[in-house]
């Protein structure tokens, strides 16, 4: 995209890369080539970096790096080869109840693209989205691409209270509420796996540039699913 990337000042001691101003999967992957670049760097001074939709922000310690010096040596970085990255990661599939109690916006999804239930489900676990960033409330994992059939607006009146394990879809993206907490996406299903342990490291189960696919499974089943690979269930 014309323009990006591009690196500007975040305060005195960060970085903000912006790689475009959009969320799509070229996007996403050549944060991920770059972000591989710069931790094999092993750059001192490199304190942070925090990756989101498409900007990664880099903070640095500013007794070892002048503010123009750091600058310079990402540029450098960021310069030296082409940015793409294909991530060879494994799909993680997720067991989601829709609808019902687990699902509460599951009808108005339907309604509002005048299609069925069913056909929500159909369409958000047809696809393999990537997580884009871990955040918004801790170990949120917000995905992307929904799609076009099933993209929604945010609620007019975010909830106070959302369960943990709630699948949400929110415009291009769909998530999973890791901890109780307020919010407006629109719930569509719960999954009955816990997704952040803060005794964990890394706490969230996962990680920017994962690939997940979400499958159903019947209401029976949520109470005694089993916990997967050390996380645990809701």
């Amino acid at each position: 995209m014309k323009g990006f990337p591009r690196i500007s000042p975040y305060g005195d001691r960060a970085l903000l890369l912006e790689f475009s101003g959009d969320i799509d999967p070229e996007t996403l992957g050549a944060m991920q080539a770059f972000l591989r670049r710069l931790t094999a760097a092993q750059i001192p001074g490199l304190k942070e970096i925090v990756p989101s939709y498409s900007s990664l922000f880099v903070g640095f310690d500013p007794f070892i790096w002048p503010f123009s010096a750091f600058s310079a040596r990402v540029s450098e970085i960021l310069e030296e080869k082409d940015l793409s990255f294909d991530s060879p990661s494994p799909v993680k599939r997720v067991p989601v109840v829709y609808g019902g109690s687990c699902g509460p916006d599951l009808s108005y999804v339907a309604q509002y693209h005048r299609i069925s239930p069913a056909e929500v489900v159909a369409w958000h676990t047809s696809a393999v989205y990537r997580v884009y960033a871990i955040g918004g409330f801790p170990g949120l994992p917000a995905m992307g691409v929904v799609p076009k059939e099933i993209e929604t607006p945010r609620l007019a009146v975010p909830r106070t209270k959302v369960p943990p394990g709630s699948v949400a879809l929110a415009g291009k993206q769909t998530g999973i509420y890791a901890l109780e907490s307020p919010g407006g996406w629109q719930l569509i299903g719960r999954t009955p796996l816990l997704f952040f342990d803060p005794s964990r490291t890394p706490p969230s189960r996962f990680q920017t540039g994962d690939r997940v696919q979400f499958y159903p499974i019947p209401e029976s089943d949520f109470a005694g699913f089993p916990s997967l690979d050390g996380f645990g269930r809701i």
